[in-house]
Order: structure tokens, then C-alpha cells, then sequence
């Protein structure tokens, strides 16, 4: 019993898991055969519900021709740049037309450049060349020139040598002479008597004139001697001239002294007289105060008595 039950339970596991499978297959062929043979947009409604339906829609104008742009439609203004697209479409295929164009330009020039490049290092190669030729054959040359040069300068400087020598022989014998000629002649021996002009003895040659003798010299001596004395007698009497004018500046300096203070006791004087005056003067005039003050309300002035008054005050 108990081994027909385990059978009867794997016989059920099986036709469930059987059924299972069944039912899987029955779900995956359906959903194929929707996905096949019924997609949503084979639907009538599915234009209502399509999610691409904005793109798949036509624009509100295809062109300015189009038959939809009409006048209520208000699809086409004045001014618009409908052609805005294809413009800017065009200048960047312009613009890349150009810049081609342009690199093929600078390649060309490039390539032109380098052809001229290579066609002047080869024209400076070969004038280096000839310049390095003739400069070779110049060098030559010039060695020539200096070889001949050099054995001409040896032969002038052999001759000049030569000359030098006799110039220097010769000049060595003029100054032996001059050199005589001077130890006896007069200019080193200082013979006064050379210096004597043709005019006199009064008349000296300056250019030969080697000093004075003693005679000369005494008579200078003695005429500064002279002149000494002469200036310390003028001197002495300049002496007594400017003591002579301090005395007597001493003697006005003291007289107006003397003068100032008589003038200024007098000046005492008169301002001691002075203030005696005014102090009179004073008291006349204050006791001609008081008696007008005692008589200002008792008399009446009279003409009198302002001629009195007036004749006092003067």
C-alpha cells in the first residue's frame, strides 16, 4: 500500500508539472500570436493612443507651396526666413567647400615653398662652391703677392738699414761739431763782451745777454738802498699825518661833547621855566572855574565880562 501511495504521488507530481509545462507553452504561443498577428498599431484605435504619433504626424507646412498654408491657417508670415534650413545647410557645405579649398591652397603653397627652399639651398650650395673656388685661387694669389712682398720689404729693409746706419754716422759727427763749436764759442763761456749791441754799450742783445757785472749790481744796491730810505721818511710822514688827524678828531669830538651838554642844561632850563608857567597857568585857570560856578546862577555874564575873560585867556 505504502509503495502504491509513493507511485500514485509521483504519477500527480508528474501530470501537474506536465500541466504546468502545458499551460506555459499555451501562455508563450499566445503571447507570440498577439505579437505576430495582433500588434496594437494593426488596431483601429491605435491612431488615438500611438505614443509616436507627434512625430509621426506631418508639420504644420512642408514648403511655401504647400496647399495647407492658407490664408485663416496663419502657417505663413511676411518676413519669416522659411529657408532657414537649407541656408544654413548650404553655407556650412560652402564653408567646407572653402576651407578644402584652402588647405589645398596652403599644401600647394607649402609644396611651392619647399621647391623653392630646395631650389635656393641647391643655387647657394653651388655659389658657395664657386665662392670657396675663388676665394682657393685668391689665397694663391695673394700668397703669391705677399711671397713677392715679403723678399721686396727684405731688400728696403736691408737699404734702409744701410741709410740709418750712414744717417746715424753722419749725425753723430754733427754733434761732435756743434757740441765743439759750443764748448769754444761764447753762448756756454759767457763772454759779457757778446751781449754788447752794435749801437753802444748802452745797447744789449738780449737773446746774448748772460747777466750783470759787479759794478751793475753795486749801483742797483745802492739805488734800493735809496729807495728804502725814501719809503720809511714817506712812511714816517704818514705817520705824523694820521696822528695829526686823530688830535684833532679827538679836539671836535671833545668841543661837540661839550656843546651837547650846554644844550642840554639849557633844555632844563627852559622846561623848568616852562612847567612854572603852566603851573601858574593852572591855578589862574581854576579860580576862574570857581567863580563861575559861584556866579552861574546869582549873575547873568555880560558881554564885559566875556571881553574880561576872553582878554585873560589871551
Amino acid at each position: 500500500l505504502a509503495r502504491d501511495m509513493k507511485k500514485n504521488d509521483k504519477l500527480i507530481c508528474l501530470l501537474e508539472e506536465r500541466q504546468k509545462n502545458e499551460i506555459k507553452d499555451m501562455n508563450r504561443a499566445l503571447i507570440e500570436f498577439h505579437k505576430n498577428f495582433q500588434m496594437p498599431e494593426t488596431r483601429r484605435e491605435f491612431d488615438l493612443n500611438d505614443p509616436q504619433a507627434l512625430k509621426k504626424d506631418r508639420p504644420a507646412r512642408v514648403s511655401d507651396s504647400d496647399p495647407r498654408c492658407t490664408i485663416s491657417g496663419m502657417q505663413k508670415f511676411m518676413g519669416e526666413d522659411l529657408n532657414y534650413d537649407q541656408r544654413m545647410k548650404f553655407q556650412k557645405e560652402q564653408l567646407r567647400e572653402w576651407s578644402l579649398q584652402q588647405q589645398k591652397d596652403w599644401k600647394n603653397a607649402l609644396a611651392d615653398q619647399k621647391l623653392a627652399d630646395d631650389l635656393y639651398d641647391k643655387f647657394r650650395i653651388e655659389l658657395d662652391r664657386k665662392i670657396m673656388e675663388e676665394q682657393r685661387k685668391e689665397e694663391e694669389s695673394r700668397r703669391v703677392v705677399c711671397t713677392a712682398t715679403k723678399d721686396f720689404n727684405r731688400m728696403q729693409v736691408a737699404e734702409l738699414d744701410h741709410k740709418n746706419k750712414l744717417e746715424k754716422a753722419q749725425k753723430i759727427k754733427d754733434d761732435m761739431d756743434e757740441i765743439t763749436f759750443l764748448l769754444r764759442g761764447d753762448l756756454l763761456s759767457e763772454n759779457p763782451d757778446q751781449a754788447i749791441g752794435p749801437l753802444g754799450k748802452h745797447h744789449v742783445l738780449v737773446d746774448r745777454w748772460k747777466g750783470m757785472n759787479q759794478e751793475q749790481l753795486m749801483a742797483i744796491r745802492q739805488f734800493q738802498k735809496e729807495q728804502a730810505l725814501e719809503n720809511l721818511r714817506a712812511r714816517e710822514q704818514e705817520r705824523q699825518r694820521d696822528a695829526e688827524w686823530d688830535r684833532q678828531r679827538l679836539q671836535t669830538a671833545r668841543a661837540q661833547l661839550l656843546w651837547e651838554r650846554q644844550q642840554q642844561r639849557q633844555d632844563r632850563v627852559r622846561r623848568q621855566d616852562l612847567d612854572f608857567v603852566n603851573a601858574e597857568l593852572s591855578q589862574v585857570q581854576k579860580a576862574k572855574n570857581i567863580y563861575l560856578k559861584e556866579e552861574e546862577y546869582s549873575n547873568i555874564p555880560t558881554d564885559e565880562f566875556y571881553a574880561q575873560f576872553n582878554t585873560t585867556t589871551r
